[in-house]
């Protein structure tokens, strides 16, 4: 039996952004959560953790660490299925050479949309299900 058609693509779990002129995915995988856990003491904390930094050069650091922790994971599967391809990883200092605090702040947008498509999970009401029984 083919799974590919149940398995989710990268493009359905991710958001898009551009560094330096070349496109990136944001993905959250469950190495990234794992990840974000530990530094965080979970996801729920992490939104906590951005919003209320009082230092500004602090809340720019944390959105580069998360920023490049989820670029990299695009890349990871990448090189995962091209081991002849192989792309260089990220690094917080390119991240950081090749943005402005401009840009960072929109990328929020795109790691607020990869957060939730990797956390995503299909629920159907209870009335739907009911529906398809009778």
């Amino acid at each position: 039996m083919n799974n590919n058609n149940i398995l989710p693509t990268i493009s359905d779990r991710g958001s898009k952004i551009i560094i330096g002129g070349q496109e990136y995915e944001l993905i959250l995988t469950t190495r990234a959560t794992k990840e974000i856990s530990t530094r965080y003491g979970g996801l729920s904390n992490l939104g906590d953790k951005l919003m209320k930094s009082e230092n500004f050069e602090l809340a720019l650091d944390e959105i580069i660490w998360l920023i490049t922790l989820l670029a990299n994971q695009s890349i990871l599967i990448h090189n995962l299925h091209n081991q002849d391809d192989k792309h260089e990883l990220l690094t917080e200092e390119v991240v950081e050479l090749l943005t402005s605090p401009l840009e960072l702040s929109e990328y929020k947008n795109a790691i607020t949309e990869s957060m939730l498509k990797g956390t995503k999970r299909n629920i159907e009401s209870e009335n739907s299900i009911k529906s398809k029984n009778s």
